[in-house]
């Protein structure tokens, strides 16, 4: 493992690349990586650095978003089939007929979506942001996609809109139940519950706290506390544990595992670099409309 990694340094300095991970990378690739953090993190990142290549170990949509905000640079997604079920859950034609059924409402869209899906969007939003974009929006209808999870989190904190809700979800989140944090909290009961609004309602009303990825760290970073049962996707409670080495971060019972994003290796990383593939390409005009959704969310952060 040690020459694989040489070579991808070796190989990633002379191409004047740069290495971007999301926190549910396996730990190899988290370590590997030049940067570290959640999707719209890094795609922000990308757009500043001055390489000219991007390699995104993490799942298609956040490639394509670092592409829509970085279009003049060359954006790797070391595996083609690293994608995100969610955001494959609703097509064009499905937010369209929302649209078209509530012809006054607003479009707020997950970032955690294909960029066809932003561009026919009004606005993008993050988890940590979503609660203040949706309040801030004249409008009284809401339409929300893809997650249903995260839609429904919004609606309890605003309750004086109605938001149309899309039945899309995150798998990893949705699979986290209520009776699992109960249990875990029973065994550590000094523990500190962190959950991630990608959750059921059921798991969010256990929680002392309700945190994006990146809340989550800072959160853990700052707390007093020394124990923590926090509902999300393994990844991430491992770099949890590598940067707060005095505390103690547990999954709700048994750890929660996206597929998807332990789906790249380092040798996928390396074969990125070295055939420099694949290669993400968005047409002119759905990048136009999608980076317009995504710069008025930047702006909320």
């Amino acid at each position: 493992m040690n020459d694989l990694i040489t070579k991808i340094k070796e190989l990633k300095n002379s191409m004047d690349a740069v290495i971007l991970a999301h926190n549910y990378q396996v730990s190899e690739v988290q370590l590997i990586a030049d940067y570290l953090g959640d999707s719209l993190e890094l795609s922000k990142i990308a757009a500043k650095i001055k390489n000219r290549i991007i390699v995104f170990a993490g799942v298609k949509f956040m490639a394509e978003t670092a592409k829509i905000l970085s279009p003049d640079k060359t954006v790797l997604l070391p595996r083609l089939d690293a994608g995100c079920p969610m955001a494959d859950m609703i097509t064009l034609d499905e937010l369209r007929e929302l649209k078209a059924n509530h012809p006054n409402a607003f479009v707020v869209t997950y970032v955690n979506s294909t960029a066809e899906i932003k561009a026919e969007s009004d606005i993008c939003c993050t988890s940590a942001n979503a609660v203040n974009i949706v309040k801030s929006i004249e409008a009284k209808e809401i339409i929300f996609v893809p997650d249903r999870n995260l839609g429904s989190y919004i609606q309890s904190l605003v309750p004086k809109k109605k938001i149309i809700l899309f039945e899309g979800y995150c798998y990893v989140h949705n699979r986290i139940k209520a009776e699992e944090i109960v249990l875990t909290k029973e065994k550590y009961p000094e523990a500190n519950i962190m959950v991630h609004p990608e959750a059921p309602m059921e798991v969010i009303k256990t929680a002392d706290e309700v945190l994006s990825t990146s809340g989550m760290l800072k959160f853990a970073k700052e707390s007093d506390s020394k124990t923590f049962i926090v509902a999300t996707e393994q990844g991430l409670l491992e770099r949890m544990g590598r940067e707060n080495p005095d505390k103690e971060f547990l999954p709700a019972l048994k750890p929660k595992i996206c597929s998807n994003m332990k789906r790249t290796s380092l040798e996928d990383v390396y074969d990125a670099l070295n055939e420099k593939k694949y290669e993400i390409i968005i047409s002119p005009e759905i990048s136009k409309r999608a980076v317009s959704a995504l710069n008025k969310m930047i702006t909320y952060l």
